[in-house]
């Protein structure tokens, strides 16, 4: 026998657990909420954060700007981590990283063009996730190197190629976001707008934290403003940055002048 519902959607009865009844609801559109607000919340404003810190790179009056950017990412970085241990269901890394095998098995079939169904993170997802978790934090470490005069020889240029290199693995996960979405008939991106997906009610979340969500993003936009509170607006910063970088040329001591030439004796009288 199927599991009544309700006029409002409530999926009841609901599974009991050791803190008591949940309850899942249910739109007519048989969607749930799978993705929590302060997830959403991270994975866009790290976007933001990396694309800011990417396209203000090398550029002199944008150095504030980058280096706000990137200071950023490295926290947004160490919450999803956390939350990653600590968070919802789908949030959580046990949830979704699988091995080897696993991932294979679903590039197959997603270039079978039979993808598997997973409510959260694919396994080929997941590794994307992981590999970008990883190399934000080693741009976060070189780009922290640079800033505060320990860098190496190569520190500028591998700083700028681990940039490249989570460009090409954030793109490529986008990528497979669209292609899975399409085969699936599921816009996956909207998801991570809203939360909610078409899945069964067993594999919803009972809870979405907006107020963890708020709190990050009111952490993000406060360290934003305390990084400006001083500075002169980026228009300005170029002639300092550049007149930092570059040491003023020496002094140069006036051309001696030539000594006045001698008068001419005059007449003996």
């Amino acid at each position: 026998m199927g599991t009544p519902i309700d006029d409002a959607g409530i999926i009841d009865p609901a599974p009991r657990s050791g803190v008591g009844r949940r309850r899942r609801r249910l739109r007519g559109d048989g969607t749930v909420l799978v993705w929590d607000a302060p997830l959403r919340m991270a994975n866009w404003l790290m976007m933001l954060s990396f694309a800011g810190a990417y396209f203000s790179a090398g550029h002199a009056d944008w150095e504030l700007v980058h280096l706000t950017f990137g200071y950023t990412l490295a926290g947004l970085v160490g919450f999803r981590i956390l939350w990653g241990l600590v968070g919802t269901r789908h949030a959580r890394f046990a949830s979704f990283v699988r091995g080897p095998g696993a991932v294979l098995r679903h590039l197959r079939k997603l270039l079978a063009g039979r993808p598997e169904r997973h409510t959260g993170h694919t396994p080929t997802g997941a590794l994307a996730i992981l590999a970008m978790l990883g190399l934000a934090l080693a741009i976060a470490a070189t780009g922290w190197m640079l800033d505060t005069g320990r860098a190496g020889e190569f520190t500028p240029q591998l700083h700028q190629g681990l940039a490249n290199l989570m460009l090409i693995v954030a793109l490529a996960h986008l990528a497979s976001v669209f292609l899975t979405g399409w085969m699936h008939r599921q816009r996956l991106v909207a998801a991570m707008l809203h939360g909610r997906k078409r899945a069964s009610p067993d594999d919803s979340i009972a809870r979405s934290w907006r107020s963890l969500a708020l709190l990050l993003l009111a952490a993000a936009l406060c360290f934003w403003w305390l990084q400006w509170q001083g500075e002169p607006i980026v228009g300005d910063r170029a002639n300092q940055t550049i007149s930092l970088e570059l040491p003023a040329a020496p002094a140069q001591a006036p051309p001696a002048q030539a000594p006045p030439p001698a008068e001419a004796a005059g007449p003996a009288a």
